[in-house]
């Protein structure tokens, strides 16, 4: 039947890769920045639809491939620079924030229109989602390093790309935000031994700067977010 089978919480768990390839066309394609749908609502959408188990995989699967194309675009990036201005910019997954706070002005946030249609804003901030709420299922299901380490890595990319890459705080960006620290949080506690913080997420605890959060329609400011105020208390207690 070419299904997979696993045994989980003591309960004979089937996965079917047929199903989740399914989902995770309807995700991809159905929903986005793009559909006139509110993205709370799509969020919301996406989230009944992924709940189940092979539901949860497909939101490791949404999680990762985003963030492989954003370092595989960051790469793209910094060889063209390399090559037309001979300026060699070092990409290192486990510090985005480094590559910006050098080049910032100079690159693309590869969040925006990847490759796969699954938007930050939608499909990804669904996905961590229901990560966070069944972290103690991810730890079972899947490898849980890899899929940590890209919350992490969104959660790098979109904290710099606020500060040094010119992407508008919006209440968008700061739900995913919000979102991928919770699904962070989740993961850690559900692990019998986390590993250390990254070091941008180190940097940021320390310090307690308010960004103004806007609105996605036009330039109001609506709010504010303090994401060192945000991570303390969630990944040091």
């Amino acid at each position: 039947m070419g299904w997979l089978q696993r045994v989980l919480g003591g309960r004979r768990v089937e996965h079917d890769p047929g199903r989740q390839e399914a989902l995770l066309a309807e995700v991809r394609h159905r929903f986005g920045i793009r559909v006139q749908v509110r993205v709370r609502d799509q969020i919301e959408a996406i989230t009944r639809l992924l709940d189940d188990e092979d539901g949860l995989l497909v939101a490791t699967l949404i999680v990762r491939e985003v963030a492989e194309a954003a370092h595989t675009d960051l790469l793209a990036q910094a060889a063209d620079l390399h090559r037309r201005t001979g300026y060699r910019l070092l990409v290192d997954r486990r510090n985005y924030r480094a590559l910006w706070r050098e080049a910032g002005p100079a690159l693309r946030w590869p969040l925006f229109d990847p490759p796969g249609g699954l938007h930050p804003y939608v499909q990804v901030a669904a996905a961590v989602t229901v990560i966070g709420d069944r972290a103690a299922r991810v730890v079972k299901a899947t490898d849980p390093a890899p899929v940590l380490a890209s919350v992490f890595e969104l959660f790098d990319l979109t904290a710099a790309g606020w500060e040094y890459g010119r992407i508008r705080p919006d209440t968008d960006g700061a739900e995913l935000v919000l979102r991928l620290i919770s699904a962070a949080r989740q993961i850690n506690a559900a692990l019998a031994d986390p590993p250390p913080l990254p070091q941008p997420v180190r940097e940021l605890m320390r310090r307690n700067n308010t960004v103004n959060v806007y609105d996605p329609a036009g330039n109001r400011v609506v709010g504010a977010i303090n994401l060192g105020a945000e991570l303390r208390p969630a990944l040091l207690s």
